[in-house]
Parts: C-alpha cells; sequence; structure tokens
C-alpha cells in the first residue's frame, strides 16, 4: 500500500498536521517514534519536547484551573492512567500533547510507535524505513520531527529536569518557581543573551556563566545584556554541579574556574537555563534535504513549508531555529497539512 501522505514526528507540528490531513480525508499515517533508551537519552521520545515540560501557560485557550474532568473524558483510559495527576494550575506539557494526539486519532489518523530511519528521494512515490525494518512508500511526506535541546550532558542536569532545570526561558520563565528569586543561564551566544535578558522579567538576578572571558554573541545583543542591572556575569567558568534535592529541586550551582581549575564558588539560584543552542533532528534525512548552516530545513518558497525536494513538506522546530514555540509550530503543521493536500491534488493524486 502506498500512503497519500506520511508525517514523521509527534509535537505540536506533527498531530496538527495530523488533524488537518485527517479532517482533509488524507488518510494520515503519523510515525511518533519509538520507547527506546537511545530516544531517552536523546530526548526524543514521542509526543515531542512540550511532552518533557510541566506547566504550559502561553498556548492559547488553556488557562490556569482545574481540567480533570475533561482530562479523564477526552483522553483514552489506557494513556489517562499512566500520566500523572493534574496540577490545577493549567494543562501540562504532557496533557497537552496527549490531548493533541487523542485529537489527531479522534478523525482517524493512523499512528505507528516507530521510528522512520531513512527515506529514499530518488524514486516515486518515496520509499521509506522503519527502525523495525518495516518498509512502504508514500506520495506526500510531512518532516515534523523537531529539534533536541543541547545540554552539557551533566547526570545533575539531567536529574533536575522540570524541577528547575529548562532550556526554554520563553517556555518557563514565567513560572511561579522563578519569580524573584536568582537563577542562572549557561552560554555565551546570542541565545544566552536572549534567555538571561528575557529571564530578568521575572528573577531578582540573572547569572551568566560563561566559560571564556568575552561573549560570542553578537554585540548588540552582548551589549544589552551587559547593561542591565539584573544580570551578572560570571566569566571563564564552567558549571561543576547543578545542586538540588527531590523535595526543592534546583538550589544551586557550583561553578569552576577555567583559568584556575581549583577554584570553585556555589550560587544560590532556583533555575537553570541552558542556553548553548539546539540540534534539529535531521539525521535520518542523510543530507537529501537542503538545510542551512545549523543544520536546520530550509523553507525554499516564502509562506510555504515546501523543501528543497518536491512533495516534501516541513513543519515545526526542524525547520525553525528562530521561534521554537509550541503555537508556532503547530502553525506550521496546519500550513504544511494544506500545502500538502494542494500539491497532491495538482499532481492529480485523490
Amino acid at each position: 500500500m502506498t500512503e497519500k501522505v506520511t508525517i514523521i514526528g509527534s509535537g505540536p507540528a506533527g498531530w496538527t498536521a495530523a488533524i488537518y490531513a485527517a479532517r482533509a480525508e488524507m488518510n494520515p499515517v503519523v510515525y511518533e517514534g519509538a520507547f527506546n533508551e537511545e530516544n531517552r537519552q536523546m530526548g526524543t521520545l514521542p509526543l515531542g519536547q512540550l511532552s518533557l515540560t510541566t506547566e504550559v501557560e502561553n498556548f492559547p485557550g488553556f488557562p490556569a484551573g482545574d481540567m480533570t474532568t475533561y482530562l479523564d473524558t477526552s483522553i483514552q483510559d489506557d494513556k489517562r492512567r499512566y500520566m500523572a495527576p493534574h496540577g490545577k494550575h493549567g494543562v501540562s506539557g504532557p496533557e497537552l500533547m496527549e490531548l493533541m494526539r487523542q485529537q489527531a486519532a479522534n478523525f482517524g489518523t493512523r499512528i505507528v510507535t516507530d521510528d522512520i530511519v531513512d527515506i529514499d528521494t530518488t524514486q516515486r512515490p518515496f520509499k521509506l524505513k522503519t527502525l523495525g525494518g518495516e518498509e512502504f512508500t508514500s506520495h506526500a511526506i510531512i518532516i515534523a520531527t523537531g529539534a533536541r535541546a543541547n545540554y552539557l550532558g551533566l547526570p545533575s542536569e539531567d536529574k533536575f529536569k522540570n524541577m528547575g532545570v529548562s532550556a526554554c526561558a520563553v517556555c518557563d520563565g514565567a513560572l511561579p518557581r522563578f519569580r524573584n528569586k536568582p537563577v542562572v543561564v549557561v552560554g555565551g551566544g546570542d541565545s544566552a543573551m536572549e534567555e538571561a535578558t528575557y529571564l530578568t522579567k521575572f528573577a531578582s538576578v540573572v547569572y551568566i556563566i560563561h566559560r571564556r572571558d568575552s561573549f560570542r554573541a553578537s554585540r548588540i545583543m552582548a551589549e544589552r545584556a551587559l547593561s542591565n542591572h539584573k544580570i551578572q556575569v560570571k566569566w571563564n567558568s564552567n558549571i561543576d554541579e547543578v545542586l538540588g534535592d527531590e523535595k526543592s529541586g534546583v538550589t544551586g550551582v557550583r561553578i569552576r574556574s577555567t583559568t584556575h581549575p581549583s577554584k570553585t564558588e556555589e550560587l544560590d539560584a532556583v533555575g537553570y537555563f541552558c542556553a548553548i543552542g539546539h540540534t534539529p533532528n535531521t539525521d535520518f534525512l542523510k543530507g537529501q534535504l537542503k538545510t542551512n548552516e545549523k543544520g536546520y530545513v530550509v523553507w525554499t518558497t516564502p509562506q510555504r513549508t515546501y523543501t528543497s525536494v518536491d512533495g516534501i513538506f516541513a513543519a515545526g522546530d526542524v525547520a525553525d531555529d528562530y521561534f521554537r514555540q509550541a503555537i508556532t509550530a503547530a502553525g506550521t503543521g496546519c500550513m504544511a497539512a494544506l500545502d500538502a493536500e494542494r500539491w497532491l491534488a495538482a499532481q492529480g493524486i485523490e
């Protein structure tokens, strides 16, 4: 059987594309990814980066409130059973992703819990291969595999993720735990400057930890951060360990001098934001689609989700190295489904 449209990825972009494709009777299939240790270690398990967060306050339509009854009646029992109890503060990342998944399934989307590991773009229909060894063809493909946040790789980072450790200030910075408290940002590029400056809206002080004696950020971004009275820079320093406990989460960091390795310092902080970049999940494409210098898939036509290969579309963070928000990913998921629908019609594929 040849699929009409195959969606690879299961974050906000993938599920939104599936909802629109299914409602357009395109009979989409979503490969949501495999539950395995490699994906867990890389942060690429099904349901995307949003499923690794706690409260989501900035996705429209989900204000703070007790959604327990709604969640109990809208998500299948077998999924609801394994979710954490609803926090009653607003929707959580896992809850929002399960709601999107369920909505796509309600419209008839077929869901396969496996990874696509290879695509042959030289033949039509495209030939795809899964991690489990299945091979099939598809007329159109939507790439929605997202991007994973880069971390330093410290065990203490992993231990306190969602307990004060984050890679997205815009996503998490306004949460109550960070308000009027000290936080730490790691990095020296434009992203770190943006994160630190944004966090000054909420935190009492923002420490930027940088391993060199100057930033690699653009001059204007660096000056903006350095001139902010709430930002303090710890130059020539590396993170030695994220400090905390199971009850409080992050309580501080220990930093070590890069010029005097025996010298350490502990900083009190309730938040740790790693701003050393993201890596788009494009390895399986093996260079067959045009990417930018950072490895993100390039949209080849303004206001469209077209890629360099006719019939393959890209949505979400895999093609967005600037906004990287759930709502923008969902928007491009909609666009990709509509682009795919119109492309298939133009090809005479019904």
